[in-house]
């Protein structure tokens, strides 16, 4: 019963930690490079837009001297406040390296004279080819559409970029526990397996999801929706800041409608607390994904963490489903 997206899975930690091995040299490099400009671009699609949102998100959260944008591929390349030679540098996020629209705002900054970094998993991609700076994460081949061991690879490039160039009181520490990732995410997935095996079960037969967080878990929610489960489990889902709740939702909030809170303790998590006490008095079907349920670190490597059981969850809803998580039905895993 093992689809290709069990092995992927479970080659995360050493894929994470040959990455940090690997690439550590071009990673404090280019947090140098962040430390001198006056603005961060972060440019994505799909997953990878996902660790753009959750490292923005993270940063904005803790640190003050990091000014960060976040764009799609496609919005990016229509943006006209790009300034010859401007004082700011571009990361381009893309498992693949030949996301058409990402690969394009690439080539706009190389014109403008914007320094470029890439984080890409392909070593012989456009992009990589092309970056002033690429940055390759050491994942060997990935298959499975929603992406497991790219998403942290390239999450953990960003945060390694940016909170070494940061303000943040703790980031030290933080660093540290990023090191330590491996080792942790290779016990989670041996001890997460089976309780979400029986969540995805019983969840088998809904049709949609709210998958809603704060701070960086909102975008480990978009990941959720977006990819994770309309791409892997084939269910509709809809990703939400947890302060959103109130608006739109609210209104659409019935018993036994299925809703998914990523939470980790952030001060900002407050809004996620009062949706999920308002979901427990409308008896809605809800699930809480807490980080502190699984390790004590800090709160903003809660995607990180998080990520880990709803990739369980999502790999055998598609099974109960009789899909296969890794397929697609009409994505070519090269446009991302």
């Amino acid at each position: 019963m093992n689809y290709k997206m069990y092995d992927e899975m479970m080659e995360q930690p050493e894929s994470l930690s040959n990455t940090f091995k690997s690439e550590m040299p071009k990673l404090k490099m280019v947090s140098n490079l962040v430390e001198d400009v006056d603005k961060v671009y972060l440019i994505g699609c799909g997953s990878s837009i996902s660790t753009c949102y959750s490292v923005r998100d993270a940063i904005r959260m803790s640190s003050t001297n990091i000014n960060i944008e976040v764009f799609t591929g496609y919005e990016f390349c229509y943006n006209k406040k790009l300034i010859e030679n401007e004082n700011s540098i571009a990361i381009f996020a893309s498992q693949s390296g030949e996301t058409a629209d990402t690969l394009a705002s690439l080539r706009r900054c190389n014109e403008l004279g914007i320094h470029t970094v890439s984080i890409s998993n392909e070593p012989e991609s456009s992009m990589t080819k092309e970056a002033i700076t690429p940055i390759i994460t050491q994942c060997g081949t990935e298959t499975a559409i929603l992406g497991t061991k790219t998403y942290i690879t390239q999450l953990a490039c960003l945060y390694q970029i940016l909170f070494a160039a940061s303000d943040y009181e703790d980031k030290n520490e933080l660093l540290a526990e990023l090191y330590d990732l491996p080792e942790i995410l290779e016990k989670l997935l041996l001890t997460t397996e089976e309780e979400n095996k029986a969540l995805a079960e019983k969840f088998k037969d809904e049709d949609i999801f709210y998958c809603l967080g704060s701070g960086p878990n909102f975008g480990l929610a978009y990941k959720l929706a977006m990819t994770m489960l309309m791409e892997g489990a084939v269910k509709h889902a809809c990703p939400l800041y947890s302060v959103e709740f109130r608006h739109g939702l609210i209104e659409r909030a019935e018993k036994d409608v299925p809703a998914i809170f990523l939470k980790s303790g952030l001060e900002s998590d407050e809004m996620t607390d009062k949706a999920i006490e308002f979901s427990k008095n409308l008896d809605l079907n809800y699930m809480v994904y807490d980080m502190d349920y699984y390790v004590t670190l800090d709160k903003l490597l809660s995607p990180f963490i998080l990520v880990v059981p709803l990739e369980w969850f999502v790999y055998y809803l598609a099974h109960f489903n009789g899909e296969d998580p890794g397929a697609t039905r009409h994505i070519g895993k090269v446009r991302y």
